[in-house]
């Protein structure tokens, strides 16, 4: 699994269709609807076994908008993301010229750091990285991100 940040997750883009996305991964192990929130509903994939899950947008006719993964084996710009330190992770952005972030650690313990610039939140426990979760980015000119 490769994360692109702003881009989508190994060969699948975002604002792509579920069709895309069965031909890319398979089917999902399990299909769920979220509409807590009244201006944003989504149809997840979850794909337990190969760990990730794929977002839908329902108001954007189901286009493919957002993932969290949480697969060890996941790289992100070449590195083994999942083995990096918070400290590691966040000079890998700087070096993509994404210097800006924040953090947040919440009462249970679990802490995310966030770029917004590209829209990705990562969540540690423990000083580990546990899952990551990104999507496409809501800008009026493209990013371009340095390789």
């Amino acid at each position: 699994m490769e994360i692109k940040p702003g881009i989508g997750i190994s060969i699948l883009t975002f604002g792509s269709s579920m069709a895309d996305a069965e031909k890319a991964f398979g089917k999902p192990e399990e299909i769920a609807s979220l509409n807590e929130i009244e201006e944003y509903q989504s149809i997840v994939w979850h794909y337990w076994e190969k760990g990730f899950s794929l977002f839908f947008d329902e108001q954007k006719g189901q286009e493919f908008c957002c993932v969290e993964i949480e697969h060890p084996e996941t790289t992100m710009w070449g590195s083994l993301i999942f083995k990096l330190k918070e400290k590691e992770i966040i000079e890998l952005f700087k070096a993509k010229g994404i210097a800006r972030y924040d953090s947040e650690t919440h009462e249970w313990g679990e802490k995310r750091v966030s770029f917004d610039e590209v829209n990705i939140d990562l969540y540690f426990e423990n000083n580990k990285l546990v899952s990551v979760n990104y999507g496409k980015i809501a800008a009026t000119e493209p990013l371009i991100l340095s390789n």
